[in-house]
């Protein structure tokens, strides 16, 4: 087997162990983003979640920039991921450059951050759309046909740790769990502020801090964002956590 064949199967072990164990969600499909990113040509990785009404919204990112670069993408109705999720197909765009009359306000902020092609993956169960998995390129040129596949694979994961099969055609549980999420990935962004004010962090910090307490603790990342971001548990406790991980490091 191929390093690169043990890093898939790896990824692919590791999540569904993170699946049986009933990780929380947010945490889990954070991680998947990094393997994405990790295993696909491509720099960074991020997933859109859509509520009831169909209003996309950012859950996980890979990085920072990826996650600021949907909430753009959500905020204007405008870019290839949200084209995805409205018409449940995959969208391959090679040179954002040669887009900017297709997507007007995405493109160019997209290139400006950086970012040269994306794919967008659409996130669905059955007869259900669910959101999009953007894979983000700093650099002009397609996926190749296993990547674009591994990647609508890696994208299946997030819609089944999204929604469990019990639940698949009972389209009530299905809204049920996705506001589940995304009010979940609310409160983690709340807990994130509050950390990075307090250590004068950038977000990404911050989540890395809230993550490693969570972990070393065996708590579950989002009681542990909703007890932080309504100052039940200190910040500062966290932050001294993180510190005494590197200093042992």
């Amino acid at each position: 087997m191929s390093r690169t064949e043990r890093d898939v199967t790896g990824a692919f072990v590791s999540l569904a162990s993170a699946l049986a164990a009933g990780d929380d969600v947010v945490d889990l499909l954070t991680i998947l983003t990094a393997q994405c990113a990790r295993l696909l040509d491509v720099a960074s990785a991020g997933l859109l979640l859509a509520d009831e009404r169909g209003v996309l919204h950012v859950l996980a990112a890979s990085s920072e920039r990826t996650r600021e670069l949907q909430l753009f993408q959500v905020q204007r109705e405008d870019g290839p991921c949200r084209d995805s999720y409205r018409d449940g197909a995959p969208i391959s765009v090679p040179d954002l450059a040669a887009e900017i009359g297709r997507w007007p306000q995405f493109a160019p902020h997209a290139l400006a951050a950086g970012f040269a092609s994306v794919h967008a993956l659409p996130m669905r169960l059955r007869q259900s759309k669910l959101g999009t998995l953007g894979l983000f390129g700093t650099a002009i040129g397609k996926l190749n046909a296993e990547d674009l596949s591994l990647g609508q694979a890696l994208a299946d994961v997030a819609s089944v740790a999204l929604v469990q099969d019990r639940t698949a055609n009972d389209r009530a549980a299905i809204n049920v769990q996705l506001q589940t999420a995304l009010t979940s990935r609310v409160v983690l962004e709340q807990a994130k502020g509050v950390l990075a004010q307090q250590g004068q962090l950038e977000m990404h910090d911050a989540f890395v801090v809230l993550r490693g307490y969570a972990r070393d603790h065996n708590l579950r990342l989002t009681d542990l964002a909703t007890a932080v971001a309504g100052r039940q548990v200190s910040g500062l406790l966290l932050l001294e956590h993180a510190q005494r991980r590197t200093s042992r490091t």
